[in-house]
């Protein structure tokens, strides 16, 4: 049984690290890893159709990132403040939970200030309240519409790209950081195992048979929080809002009921559809916040097939892939793609697990 952090663990040489998407979003590396006899295979992404049959089901978490990160500058001393929006508290109050960078500057009673392209103040806000060493609450104060609010935070906000990425958010990332399939508005980090997807795939596979069901996960800044304790029994994920419609479970549960193969893409949408299980072992509509932390051993009720990218050492993510193909398996696939010098992170290749 594998549940110490530190049993999660490998070197990654920093060239492996992804700063863009590949030209083609289907044309990214794919390792196919076989649970049952251990090969692994060696693909583009747009192969992953060769594993799927007419009646398979792939669930998609259908969560569309906000430009989340907004620079603002304090008054009197004109500190270039980031400021990250986690989530709205109260739309009539237009108060927000925050994370601010540099934090030792921000305190209760602050006001920042947001400067539109043409370098004039469009957007005041105050601090109300402090949440954590680095997180705040703010209110914003502006007169017009909810619509025109949130208009204005777009305009103003940028993609926020992970930290690790090393490089500030360019035009390609308001298109590349964010699934084709994207709907509705929530997240603060892509679903990245879903960034390989093209529309031309997703119709392809549509023509071949394979049905789709969506979920929703928000995904929030928790999935790149580092795991600080060693047991991982003792480890608590931050919640995320989810939701399993009546539509999803449908076509989830035809597959299931059949043996058709199920994948979960991403572990986002792995996350979703193990909060959604009902008592006979399908899937059930459900929606609410999980804070559902997958580790080793771990019981997979709906999902038979996984689609992820390559993660962080001793992260949460890593570590339920592990649950699902296996720790053995999956840490020597790891070895295999350092050494194959596949791409890691958001922008990074894939792996499907069968």
């Amino acid at each position: 049984m594998k549940s110490k952090l530190s049993q999660f663990s490998f070197n990654l040489p920093p060239k492996l690290i992804s700063k863009y998407p590949s030209k083609n979003r289907d044309e990214s590396r794919l390792m196919v890893v076989h649970k049952d006899t251990g090969e692994i295979e060696h693909k583009v992404f747009k192969d992953v159709i060769d594993y799927f049959d007419d009646e398979d089901c792939m669930i998609f978490n259908n969560t569309r990132v906000f430009p989340a990160r907004l620079y603002g500058r304090k008054e009197k001393t004109g500190a270039k403040i980031e400021v990250f929006l986690l989530r709205e508290l109260n739309s009539d109050a237009r108060l927000w939970d925050v994370l601010v960078d540099p934090a030792r500057k921000i305190r209760v009673g602050n006001k920042l200030y947001f400067k539109d392209e043409n370098d004039e103040d469009i957007m005041v806000a105050e601090v109300v309240d402090n949440t954590t060493s680095r997180g705040r609450t703010i209110r914003f104060f502006y007169d017009g519409s909810d619509e025109e609010f949130k208009n204005i935070l777009h305009q103003l906000g940028n993609t926020p790209l992970p930290k690790y990425i090393e490089r500030d958010a360019e035009d390609i990332d308001r298109e590349r950081y964010q699934t084709v399939y994207a709907k509705e508005i929530g997240a603060v980090a892509a679903p990245t195992a879903g960034l390989h997807y093209s529309r031309e795939l997703l119709k392809r596979l549509e023509l071949k048979g394979v049905d789709f069901a969506e979920v929703t996960l928000h995904v929030g800044l928790g999935t790149f929080r580092g795991i600080e304790v060693e047991d991982l029994s003792k480890h608590k994920m931050d919640a995320e809002y989810f939701n399993i419609n009546g539509e999803a479970v449908a076509a989830v549960n035809k597959a299931k009921r059949a043996g058709k193969r199920v994948c979960g893409v991403g572990t986002t949408s792995m996350r979703t559809i193990e909060s959604g299980v009902s008592a006979e072992g399908l899937l059930k509509e459900a929606t609410g916040w999980t804070n559902l932390f997958i580790y080793p051993p771990f019981h997979f009720h709906i999902a038979d097939a996984m689609i992820t990218n390559f993660h962080l050492s001793k992260s949460s993510l890593l570590i339920m892939v592990c649950a699902f193909g296996g720790y053995d398996l999956i840490m020597e696939a790891y070895q295999v793609a350092i050494k194959e010098k596949y791409r890691f992170f958001s922008y990074g290749d894939a792996m499907l697990i069968i």
